[in-house]
């Protein structure tokens, strides 16, 4: 599995959109800067997929996804390939019995198939939104993660590269 963090909140960027031919399209925007944390790992072999919103990136956070990641897959074994993030190697880090971490290389966010996630949830949930309150983020984001774990077979088809699919 791959596993990574990403933030999402209100303040928004705009992004391109269709419209019909002579209008403009009017999108929101805003500045405000509330943010929730979403960790995500993903299986890009079968493309199951665990995520849990959370208040921050940091060693703490992690070590929950960890558990619940190692509770929902008690019988498994699993390898969580992560990024150079400081708090998925912190000392702190106390690692469930079933879970053996590997770094991915520094600087080198395309070899995780999660990113790819995090773009999709971008594009097609959180697309052109001033949300105007955290529970709506929230709200998005249970839309996201539900999304995602109730169609294995998109995420199969966005997660997984040709290098992945011959070592599998």
């Amino acid at each position: 599995m791959f596993a990574d963090e990403a933030r999402f909140g209100r303040m928004n960027r705009p992004r391109p959109c269709w419209a019909p031919l002579g209008t403009r399209p009017e999108v929101a925007a805003q500045l405000i800067r509330e943010y929730v944390y979403l960790y995500g790992a993903v299986s890009p072999k079968d493309g199951t997929c665990v995520f849990l919103i959370l208040p921050a990136p940091d060693t703490e956070c992690f070590q929950i996804f960890l558990n619940t990641l190692a509770k929902r897959y008690r019988r498994d074994l699993i390898l969580l390939f992560v990024d150079g993030a400081g708090n998925h190697g912190s000392d702190q880090l106390v690692l469930p019995a079933n879970i053996v971490l590997h770094p991915l290389p520094p600087y080198s966010p395309e070899l995780s198939p999660q990113e790819n996630i995090w773009d999709e949830i971008r594009e097609k949930i959180f697309k052109n939104y001033a949300l105007k309150s955290m529970d709506e983020v929230y709200a998005k984001l249970e839309e996201a993660a539900l999304y995602a774990q109730r169609n294995p077979k998109v995420v199969k088809s966005i997660t997984s590269f040709p290098y992945i699919a011959k070592s599998l």
